[in-house]
């Protein structure tokens, strides 16, 4: 593909429009379970359509992108239709699959809510809210189905930015680590493996805790990891010299995260480190996942990416000194900071 700055305009926007429609379309893919089926063997587009309970003629239009796309190719004279490397990322329940984030985040809920995005310019509020009459934490309550594929979406997406940030931070000094908002432990659990001294402490809420309480103990760590149930705006476990949070801060607006750090101050020990997980936006101009994900946090959660001043004046109004912003090969930065 030509590179954007080697177009003229009117291309460009072209093939920014080219990109939403690629994304829904292997979205489409994923939900459909395309992958799955050609996970077994080959199949023709016949034996897909069948296979998937899909419309033949319509789906060869469909398979027809994803093989122009490289997402999966063609074999053989009938043609049979097989994954490629790429097509492989959308089969289910293998180490990096990325079909449930494409489900979620490109398909069902989140794509509905960012056909109202531009209420949410003109208004101010949530565009998930605007959409659907109440904010996204309470429809998932409503309809545990959807939020049970989101919490897979986040088990699934956060795997990747775990091993980047293991790559990169030292966790050995630690003595007692804190993981708020943790979900089932996973970055928890790989700091722990670093360092075999530590202790944790895993805190979420009552029920994300009940369904870690099988994951902690099949990992080994039943006596060394303690289970807290509990809201962030409440409490948080006292204690640990140091408290991580990876996609909590920008789930929120400030006085939302204002709560949160205040607890987080009350409870962290003297000279203890406090690490936030999330992006960081770049200086102005410069393209990077970070910008768009802010526009999806306010789409979906009323919450916000940050610059690193944003973070630093955030944590200063809290009783937290930003001590400095570690990229890691992931989308995500790590600021670290003390209590002062």
């Amino acid at each position: 593909m030509t590179q954007q700055q080697d177009l003229p305009p009117q291309a460009r926007v072209i093939q920014m429009l080219e990109q939403f429609w690629l994304a829904r379309s292997v979205a489409v893919a994923a939900r459909l379970g395309l992958a799955d089926v050609l996970a077994q063997r080959s199949r023709t587009v016949s034996e897909l359509a069948e296979a998937t309970g899909t419309h033949a003629p319509s789906l060869s239009r469909l398979v027809r992108a994803m093989v122009a796309y490289g997402v999966f190719r063609e074999e053989g004279s009938e043609p049979r239709i097989a994954l490629t490397e790429l097509g492989e990322t959308l089969v289910s329940d293998r180490p990096g699959s990325m079909r449930e984030l494409l489900m979620t985040l490109i398909a069902g809920e989140h794509y509905r809510a960012w056909g109202d995005l531009d209420q949410s310019i003109r208004s101010g509020r949530t565009a998930f809210d605007i959409h659907y009459g109440t904010d996204i934490w309470t429809w998932y309550r409503q309809h545990p189905e959807a939020g049970e594929e989101f919490n897979r979406t986040m088990v699934a997406a956060t795997a990747a930015v775990n091993q980047a940030v293991i790559e990169v931070y030292d966790f050995r000094r630690f003595r007692h680590i804190v993981d708020v908002g943790g979900g089932h432990g996973s970055l928890l659990r790989l700091a722990l493996e670093q360092n075999p001294a530590a202790r944790g402490t895993l805190f979420d809420q009552p029920g994300v805790i009940a369904e870690a309480r099988g994951v902690i103990a099949a990992a080994g760590l039943a006596g060394r990891v303690e289970l807290s149930g509990g809201s962030f705006f409440e409490s948080i476990p006292a204690g640990g010299d140091a408290y991580l949070m990876k996609y909590i801060l920008h789930d929120w607006d400030d006085a939302k995260c204002g709560m949160i750090l205040a607890n987080v101050r009350k409870a962290i020990a003297d000279g203890g480190t406090l690490l936030v997980f999330d992006t960081v936006i770049p200086p102005p101009g410069t393209p990077d996942f970070s910008v768009l994900m802010d526009l999806n946090m306010m789409a979906m959660t009323g919450g916000r990416e940050r610059t690193e001043p944003e973070l630093r004046d955030l944590l200063g109004r809290t009783g937290f000194a930003l001590r400095r912003v570690l990229p890691t090969q992931s989308h995500v930065s790590i600021t670290e900071a003390d209590p002062m």
